[in-house]
């Protein structure tokens, strides 16, 4: 089963592209639960009008990196305070995530 430790480990992963800064450094990360295979994780950003794009690739990186542990089954991300956090929670929890990029 996977701990909390594991999730703020792989969530220090997930950069902003905008600063290139982890999001757990930016304390963007406002609740992770965890229940079972599952686990929710509930974030913001740094603002309200944050590139759409940006604020999806970031909440794709959060699923796709807590999908990859083992233990982890299923993952809901909820974004706050975005003016299309509604529509980005949509389009993240709804499909799967996108393949990391090869370099």
């Amino acid at each position: 089963m996977v701990d909390k430790t594991q999730i703020v480990r792989e969530l220090s992963q997930v950069v902003d592209p905008e600063v290139g800064v982890p999001i757990t450094e930016m304390d963007l990360v406002d609740d992770i639960t965890i229940n079972g295979e599952s686990v929710s994780v509930s974030f913001h950003l740094t603002a309200p009008f944050c590139p759409p794009m940006f604020a999806l690739e970031i909440a794709q990186d959060i699923k796709r990196r807590l999908l990859a542990l083992e233990g982890v089954k299923d993952v809901k991300v909820s974004m706050t305070g975005h003016f299309m956090a509604e529509e980005i929670n949509r389009r993240v929890n709804s499909v799967p995530p996108a393949a990391p990029a090869q370099s």
